[in-house]
């Protein structure tokens, strides 16, 4: 294993010690090419004289280190510790805590990022949707649905022609404009979307062979190959 950064490095993880540093630098591939320890005063020269990479640290005493190897020209980014942790492998160390950093922040492909993007957006979505659902006010009004949007479909015309003295002519006004402006809304984008993010998986070879296991479809594959891609970056399965 090399001992010195070059231009192979693209990916460092840091382990912040107060006055100690441990760290881990990853090539393009995702293997462990460096793992040093530095001292408090060999950060700022170092890696001043090292190629522009992608820098990870946990995000609790980092801040002004991290603006200062931005300022050097790298790309600095902080995590939450509890994000890191499940990409530690073994017993806790220093050079471990930084791997897993490093593994944490590795570079993800354009294709990795856009079905990512496309993910986090059909959630906001599902999310806005079980908004609108949860503000049908029925149970304020005595009408109890079992929980599921598909239920409460079902019965929403049955609940819609319920007596006034239940359910008020303005309050059905109300659910009609919800169901029609934004849950119909909703529903078309999340569908439009689903039917992008499986048509994607469809033609992923990494998809595919998630898919063969039972109980995984297109949504929870593509959510893991935009997470982790072939997985490669990961010594063994666990």
């Amino acid at each position: 294993m090399t001992q010195t950064f070059n231009a192979a490095v693209s990916v460092v993880g840091i382990d912040i010690g107060k006055n100690s540093f441990h760290i881990v630098g990853h090539d393009e591939r995702g293997a462990i090419v460096v793992r040093q320890k530095w001292s408090r005063g060999q950060m700022e020269e170092r890696f001043a004289t090292m190629p522009r990479c992608l820098v990870g640290m946990e995000a609790c005493v980092a801040h002004h280190l991290s603006r200062k190897l931005n300022s050097l020209g790298h790309d600095a980014r902080l995590m939450p510790a509890k994000y890191v942790r499940p990409y530690s492998k073994g017993q806790k160390n220093d050079f471990r805590d930084a791997e897993a950093i490093a593994k944490f922040v590795a570079t993800k492909t354009a294709d990795q990022l856009d079905l990512q993007a496309l993910h986090r957006v059909r959630e906001r979505l599902v999310s806005q949707r079980t908004g609108v659902i949860n503000q049908a006010f029925l149970l304020e009004r005595g009408i109890a649905v079992r929980q599921g949007q598909r239920f409460l479909r079902a019965e929403l015309p049955r609940i819609l022609a319920t007596p006034p003295d239940v359910l008020s002519p303005r309050m059905v006004r109300i659910i009609e404009d919800l169901l029609a402006c934004d849950w119909r809304r909703l529903d078309e984008r999340v569908e439009r979307l689903s039917d992008e993010i499986e048509a994607i998986a469809r033609q992923d070879a990494g998809c595919e062979r998630l898919m063969s296991v039972p109980g995984i479809g297109p949504i929870i594959s593509s959510a893991m190959v935009a997470a982790i891609g072939a997985g490669d970056v990961f010594s063994h399965a666990r």
